[in-house]
């Protein structure tokens, strides 16, 4: 009883959203410890449902009984498309369109429809309509209830003037947490394909770990990574994924982990569990997923002039038009064009730092632009001196020129989590670093 009085001691001092990942993640050993015996090699995928919001139920059945009471027409918005278009091909007049707009302020939400999103119309038995719902995605609607003098909702035509009542309606998806993991045997992505990690997911584990691993050019057979995010459900349908709670890559036997922390003022960030942030001043590597072409070598001799000359650089391989990031915050330098560079782009990052990009096909920023790391600042090409489409990257410090492969451990290290902020955050990422864990072991069991 002493050690029950204890949980629940340190379960009031949980903030509400983690203590439902706690409680979630309390029955994940099970769950695994079930699918031990037939889960696949190398590959685990754990779904633990959990609910942060419901629906209530009364008001879908009260809403459902009013639709069946009215026969509908439903628009799709087509390029071009205006609420006046709209109307007239639903047999509505001019008139019900400015009356329904000047009924509130609200309505101007109408205006901002866009080509593919859904309008539908509610007549009622005399063909008046009594409903109109606009419905930009699954999680929200806006609908406009045509209402008697007195203030019952229409169901017969009015020989006065309608009133409208419009209301904004959002949806709280179920939240389900799910954990995957994955073992890379060529590459990255077909590993996490292999997982059913999805593309979308695997960038975003690539972002928030891009400033500790190269995933262009440090990935290795053998390596593996794993990650706990949400998963939005609706109606017991999966419309999409939420945030990524915890992930972790380990190269080479070096393993790299991050826990994802909301400050008090709302500012989210992934974090090392000392509270070292995962952000880096600079990118491991410029653009997202390539293969490379050569190392950083001062005696390379160069693809076209076939003379030994300096390459003071790496040079990424990918298609052309891959999107090229800024590694760090900065103001460019200079954006132009030369006969050997081509399309380039140069960035200087406060007193000490430059980074260049040559070969570009695109350029997408100006001389004395500020940037933010990982904005997309050109594409990748084949211009200047150049055998086929590729990013050539340097690094310089103090004007000389460094291994950008190699630098990143002579910068300076990220801010960690504030002062005001430690004894929180450690509260919080015990937790979850603790069922996290679990989540680890009963994985490498399960694939022993």
């Amino acid at each position: 009883m002493r050690y029950l009085s204890h949980i629940k001691n340190k379960l009031n001092l949980f903030p509400k959203a983690h203590l439902i990942i706690f409680c979630a993640l309390s029955g994940v050993l099970l769950v695994s410890q079930l699918l031990m015996q037939d889960s696949p090699k190398k590959r685990v995928s754990i779904p633990v449902p959990i609910s942060i919001e419901k629906i209530e139920k009364e008001v879908i059945v009260v809403r459902a009984a009013k639709d069946a009471t009215y026969h509908w027409k439903e628009e799709t918005v087509r390029s071009g498309d205006s609420l006046a278009r709209i109307f007239k091909r639903v047999g509505l007049s001019p008139g019900e369109l400015h009356r329904i707009m000047a009924s509130d302020k609200g309505t101007s939400a109408l205006l901002k429809i866009h080509p593919g999103h859904k309008i539908r119309f509610g007549f009622d038995e005399n063909n008046t309509l009594a409903l109109l719902r606009y419905e930009p995605s699954l999680l929200e609607y806006y609908e406009v209830t045509r209402h008697d003098a007195d203030g019952a909702e229409s169901t017969e035509a009015q020989t006065s003037i309608p009133v409208y009542h419009f209301e904004h309606i959002v949806k709280q998806p179920e939240i389900r947490l799910r954990y995957l993991s994955a073992e890379v045997t060529s590459s990255l992505f077909l590993a996490a394909q292999k997982a059913d990690i999805s593309q979308g997911l695997t960038m975003s584990i690539a972002n928030i770990l891009g400033g500790v691993v190269d995933f262009a050019l440090d990935v290795r057979p053998g390596d593996t990574f794993d990650v706990l995010y949400e998963e939005k459900y609706l109606d017991n349908q999966k419309i999409g994924n939420g945030n990524i709670l915890a992930t972790s890559y380990t190269n080479q036997g070096e393993v790299f982990t991050a826990f994802r922390y909301e400050m008090e003022d709302g500012a989210t960030g992934f974090f090392s569990e000392d509270g070292i942030s995962m952000r880096k001043p600079f990118l491991r590597a410029p653009l997202d997923f390539t293969r490379i072409s050569s190392n950083f070598n001062l005696r390379r001799k160069h693809p076209i002039h076939k003379k030994i000359r300096a390459h003071r650089g790496t040079d990424y391989v990918a298609p052309r038009g891959t999107p090229i990031f800024s590694a760090g915050d900065g103001r460019v330098l200079r954006s132009g064009y030369s006969r050997a560079n081509g399309n380039y782009v140069f960035i200087r990052h406060g007193e000490k730092y430059t980074t260049k990009y040559l070969h570009l096909d695109k350029r997408y920023v100006k001389t004395g632009q500020r940037v933010k790391q990982r904005d997309v600042i050109g594409t990748l090409g084949s211009t200047g001196y150049s055998t086929g489409p590729h990013l050539h990257y340097e690094f310089l410090v103090n004007g000389v020129h460094r291994n950008p492969r190699t630098v990143f451990k002579k910068l300076p290290t990220a801010d960690p989590v504030p002062k005001k902020e430690q004894a929180r955050f450690n509260e919080q990422i015990k937790y979850l670093k603790m069922h996290y864990e679990n989540l680890q072991v009963a994985t490498n069991n399960s694939v022993e």
